[in-house]
């Protein structure tokens, strides 16, 4: 059986992983590490209030990032856990978080293997379509937040390349605001909010219940 075109993307972030190790690099964040940290800052600001405990999933975790960001702020309040498709990138996260729980899992051949969390986070996901076609990568993208929905309690957050730069790489996915608020309206829900305001060429957007 072919597997799916979508599984290409777990090969495109390993090549960054066998080419520059455990770094921002290595994760494909190509602006260095402060960049990286402004993305977890941005994607944690989903968690409404800010110190009552809180689970929190970390969908295509890479190098588990975020965590060491949440280590590194003291962010007590956050029950973390991670999941990815890639086996390469899980063990590295492992064998630096070994308490931590991980999940190999893809919720669209098994959403029913995906347990609920107060907050999914799915940062540079979907900002990356390597070779699919935006047709391709825009169905995918449908089809994850519609799988991983249902398992959100209190919101999720996501990222996407804009649409407002000078120019656009191929290679990355970069979605109008028009067709991703019909989605999220017609699909997920109408409480969300889109944010273009913190100095990338990309977006975050919090959908809540």
């Amino acid at each position: 059986m072919k597997p799916p075109s979508y599984l290409a993307l777990v090969s495109y972030c390993e090549s960054f992983l066998k080419c520059h190790g455990d770094n921002h690099l290595g994760v494909g964040w190509t602006r260095g590490r402060e960049t990286a940290d402004r993305r977890y800052k941005v994607m944690l600001e989903v968690i409404r209030g800010s110190s009552a405990q809180v689970s929190l999933l970390d969908f295509g975790c890479g190098a588990s990032h975020l965590l060491e960001y949440v280590h590194r702020h003291d962010l007590r309040n956050i029950d973390y856990s991670g999941l990815d498709l890639s086996e390469q990138f899980l063990e590295l996260s492992k064998a630096k978080f070994p308490q931590t729980r991980y999940y190999q899992l893809d919720v669209l051949r098994e959403p029913e293997g995906l347990p609920e969390f107060d907050y999914v986070l799915l940062n540079g996901v979907f900002n990356s379509k390597c070779l699919l076609s935006f047709e391709d990568m825009f169905a995918y993208f449908r089809a994850v937040l519609t799988a991983v929905f249902p398992k959100v309690r209190v919101g999720l957050a996501f990222n996407a390349m804009s649409k407002l730069v000078d120019w656009e790489r191929e290679d990355l996915f970069h979605l109008p605001f028009e067709p991703l608020a019909r989605f999220l309206e017609e699909s997920l829900s109408r409480d969300f909010v889109i944010r273009h305001d913190y100095g990338l060429y990309e977006y975050t957007t919090y959908v809540y219940r």
